[in-house]
């Protein structure tokens, strides 16, 4: 019987810098102080730093000589993006990131919201910030074996659809199955056409997908489990097949460390339907694996959020025969 992968497998971090954000909470905390006890120096930015900073003390709490920054970020919310972006560029010049963890992420806003730069708020927070968060760090991530951009999805992504005429549910809005799982389909979607472009570029940095399964965190409590709504009755007769956010978080962790993690991999708990468990390669739903799809939806990302990801030099059809049109653009 094969041994499961547990926190106690995470090998020497020693020397590693990471950015993840939504540390401050949940899966992500649990995945920031597990790397900290590894040795990582670790950057946690979240939306204020009141909430940055009591993640840091609480991981210190647990290890005392953890290598830990509070910063601040706003994923749905460009202009902050590029400013956290900046100060992370300024604060360490070079290529001098080891991992980014794209983690924050909210869960099924009750009524559609709209943010600053005018994006539907599951959309922007969910994918269109990691997007630009990513495409704007790529330049800084270490172009050496063992880099890795990890982007955290959902079981429910499978669910998801990308409607092109509806992306910002403009049309229709529905919190769950619709925008939700639109925003982490298109996250899956993501990890994996980034992938086929760092092979296309020859880089070394792996993009790596992850899902924690249904992992009992407070994006329940803010989300589908607030209040008494259908959903949350759902989520309690679902509980029995939850884990908690500790357990969750091991994909993550696996995505991020493990030797064995394959480039374009996707990784979730192998109980059963993929809700609880240990650390194992995920079912990709078809529906991620649509290069058509995966262009058209780069190409609206950049066109979206203004960033591109230059650093992976121009693709053209002949060097890449899955990107219909050349990066930068």
């Amino acid at each position: 019987m094969k041994t499961p992968w547990t926190a106690k497998n995470i090998p020497s971090q020693q020397g590693r810098r990471v950015v993840i954000t939504g540390a401050n909470s949940g899966i992500g905390f649990h995945t920031a102080l597990e790397l900290a006890r590894h040795g990582a120096e670790v950057i946690l930015p979240a939306r204020t730093e009141t909430k940055a900073q009591g993640a840091v003390e609480r991981i210190r709490a647990e290890v005392p000589d953890a290598k830990v920054l509070a910063e601040i970020i706003d994923l749905a919310d460009q202009s902050s993006i590029r400013a956290f972006a900046a100060r992370t560029i300024e604060r360490f010049p070079g290529q001098s990131l080891d991992l980014l963890i794209n983690n924050a992420g909210v869960m099924a806003i009750p009524t559609r919201e709209v943010t600053v730069d005018g994006f539907e708020r599951q959309f922007a927070t969910n994918y269109l910030g990691p997007f630009a968060l990513t495409a704007l760090l790529l330049p800084s991530i270490k172009p050496q074996p063992g880099s890795r951009i990890v982007t955290l999805c959902s079981n429910a992504g499978k669910y998801g659809k990308i409607a092109f005429d509806n992306l910002q549910s403009e049309r229709r809005y529905s919190p769950m199955f619709g925008a939700y799982t639109q925003a982490k389909l298109a996250d899956l979607i993501f990890a994996l056409e980034l992938q086929r472009r760092l092979t296309a570029a020859q880089s070394p940095i792996l993009s790596v997908g992850a899902h924690p399964g249904y992992a009992v965190t407070n994006l329940h409590d803010s989300g589908p489990g607030a209040g008494n709504s259908p959903m949350k009755i759902l989520l309690n007769l679902l509980h029995p097949l939850s884990q908690d956010a500790h357990h969750g978080a091991l994909p993550t962790l696996f995505a991020a460390v493990s030797p064995t993690a394959q480039p374009g991999g996707y990784y979730g708990p192998d109980g059963f339907l993929e809700t609880k468990g240990n650390p194992t390669a995920a079912k990709i739903p078809a529906a991620a694996t649509d290069q058509a799809v995966a262009a058209r939806l780069w190409e609206q990302s950049e066109r979206l959020t203004g960033t591109t990801f230059a650093s992976l030099g121009s693709l053209t059809k002949a060097d890449a025969p899955y990107v219909p049109s050349v990066l930068g653009k």
